[in-house]
C-alpha cells in the first residue's frame, strides 16, 4: 500500500492538478473493478509504442485500477499480407477475409496479443492473453466479406475470472461461430460489443494520432454527436477507418447513458485524459444541443451571470448585461458553457466572454460551444490575460496574436493586416467588465 500511495502522489505531482486527479481517482476507485475501463489499443500503438503502452497500463494497475484491454493489429496484418503477396481488399472499412487471409491473420493477432502480455509482465504487471472464447459470431456477409464475423453474443467469463484474480485481461479481436469457425472482427466493432456488455465507466481508444484529426491534421478536441456527427460524416476528409470509427462510437454511445463518453487519445496522454478536466485527445459524447440566444431575458441573464462569476471567480460590474451590443450568445443547454459575442470593428464579431465550468470542460461542452462559435463566426477576435490558464489553448486556436502588457489579443479568420491591427486596438482598449481587476482571468 505504501508503494501505491507513492505512485498516487507521483501522478498528482506530474499532473499539476491534484484536486482534479484526486476527484477522478476517487471516482474510479469506487467503481466495480470489472467496470473501470475498456481500453481499445490500435495496432499502430503496439507496433510503435509498445513499451510506453505497457508503462501507461502498468501505471493504472499500480493505482489499483483494472482496465480491460482489447487490441487490433491492422498495420502488422497489412505488412504480413504484403509479404505473403496477398492483396488487401476492404469494403466500407472492413477487411475481406478469405481463408488465405485468415491463415496469415491468426498468427499476426496471436503475436500482437502475446507482445502486450509480455510487455506488461516486464513492467511487473500480471496479464493474461484471451485470444478466443469472448465473441460468438455469425457470418456478417460470407459472399462479400468472407470470414468476417458479426458478433451475436459476448461471453465475459474469462475476462471476469482474470479481473477477479487481479490479472489484466488482454482480449484479441477474434470470434468463433457456434461450430468453432474462427472469424475476423474489426477491432472497433469488437470494442463496441465488449463495451455494451461491460458498460465501463471509461471508454478509451488509444491511437498513434492521439485523437481524431481534422482536415489540417490537427486533433479535434471534442465532438458532440448531436451537433457534429452529420456534418463530420459528410466531410470528404472523413472516410474509411476514421468514418467507421466515428460511426462505431456513435453506435456505442447510443446504447449507453447520456453521461457516457469515448476518449480517443495517445499513450503518452492517457493519464492526463483520465485524471484532468481538460483531458488530452478527442472527447466524444452524445452531447447537449448548443443553443443560440439573440438576447438575455431575466432568467437567462441570471444563469449567465452565475456561470460567468463562478467560472472567473469575480463579480461582474453592475449593468454589465445592459451595455452589451450582442452579435449572438451561444450556450450549452445546461448553461455549463457559454460564449458571449458582441458586434466588433469592421463587422467582425468580438468574443467578450467564453466561460466553462470545470464539470462542463470535463464533459467537452466548452469545446462543443467553441466549435459552433467558429462555424457561426468565421472571423473573430478576442483578448485574454497572459496568466489565464486557457491562454495557451487560445494560441492554438488563433491565426494571429499580439501581446501588450498583461493582455494577449487574438484573431481568427482575419487576414487583412489593417483589420488585424484595428481588432487588436479595439479589444485591448475595451473597459474591464469586473468589479475588481486584480488577478481577473
Amino acid at each position: 500500500m505504501a508503494e501505491i500511495r507513492s505512485v498516487v502522489q507521483q501522478v498528482l505531482g506530474q499532473l499539476g492538478a491534484s484536486r482534479e486527479a484526486r476527484h477522478y481517482l476517487g471516482q474510479f476507485s469506487g467503481t466495480d473493478s470489472m467496470r473501470f475501463a475498456v481500453v481499445k489499443v490500435g495496432g499502430g500503438v503496439i507496433e510503435q509504442q509498445l513499451e510506453a503502452l505497457a508503462s501507461a497500463l502498468a501505471f493504472l494497475r499500480n493505482l489499483g485500477l483494472m482496465p480491460i484491454i482489447l487490441h487490433g493489429a491492422g498495420p502488422q496484418l497489412d505488412a504480413a499480407l504484403e509479404e505473403a503477396s496477398i492483396v488487401t481488399v476492404k469494403h466500407d472499412g472492413l477487411r475481406v477475409t478469405t481463408p488465405e487471409v485468415m491463415e496469415v491473420l491468426r498468427p499476426v493477432i496471436y503475436r500482437a496479443n502475446r507482445a502486450i502480455v509480455s510487455a506488461l509482465e516486464e513492467q511487473g504487471v500480471r496479464a493474461q492473453g484471451i485470444q478466443h472464447g469472448v465473441f460468438e459470431c455469425d457470418f456478417l456477409d460470407k459472399d462479400l466479406l468472407g470470414l468476417v464475423g458479426e458478433v451475436r453474443r459476448v461471453d465475459l467469463e474469462a475476462i471476469r475470472e482474470a479481473v477477479n484474480r487481479s490479472v489484466l485481461p488482454v482480449v484479441a479481436c477474434l470470434g468463433e461461430s457456434a461450430t468453432g469457425q474462427v472469424m475476423n472482427i474489426n477491432a472497433d466493432i469488437a470494442a463496441r460489443e465488449l463495451i455494451w456488455a461491460v458498460k465501463p465507466h471509461k471508454i478509451i481508444f488509444l491511437t498513434t494520432t492521439g485523437g481524431l484529426l481534422d482536415e489540417s491534421g490537427r486533433v479535434i478536441s471534442a465532438i458532440s454527436l448531436r451537433t457534429d456527427f452529420a456534418n463530420l460524416s459528410s466531410q470528404p476528409w472523413v472516410h474509411s477507418g476514421m468514418l467507421l470509427k466515428l460511426q462505431q462510437i456513435d453506435q456505442i454511445l447510443a446504447k449507453l447513458p447520456d453521461s457516457a463518453s469515448v476518449s480517443v487519445t495517445s499513450v503518452d496522454n492517457l493519464a492526463r485524459e483520465l485524471f484532468t478536466h481538460r483531458g488530452a485527445g478527442t472527447l466524444i459524447r452524445k452531447g447537449e444541443a448548443i443553443i443560440e440566444l439573440g438576447k438575455f431575458d431575466d432568467e437567462t441573464r441570471q444563469r449567465a451571470a452565475t456561470l460567468l462569476e463562478q467560472s472567473f471567480g469575480r463579480q461582474l460590474k453592475p449593468g454589465y448585461f445592459d451595455s452589451l451590443e450582442l452579435e449572438c450568445v451561444l450556450s450549452s443547454e445546461s448553461f455549463g458553457a457559454m460564449a458571449i459575442v458582441l458586434k466588433g470593428v469592421d463587422g467582425i464579431p468580438y468574443l467578450d466572454k467564453f466561460a466553462v465550468t470545470p464539470e462542463a470542460q470535463g464533459a467537452g461542452l466548452g469545446a462543443a460551444v467553441w466549435q459552433v462559435l467558429v462555424n457561426r463566426c468565421t472571423r473573430l477576435y478576442w483578448r485574454s490575460r497572459i496568466d489565464n490558464p486557457i491562454t495557451q489553448w487560445y494560441y492554438e486556436q488563433a491565426d494571429a496574436s499580439y501581446t501588450q502588457d498583461r493582455w494577449v489579443a487574438f484573431t481568427k479568420g482575419v487576414h487583412d493586416f489593417d483589420q488585424i491591427r484595428r481588432c487588436k486596438d479595439d479589444c485591448l482598449g475595451r473597459e474591464e467588465s469586473w468589479q475588481e481587476q486584480r488577478h481577473v482571468r
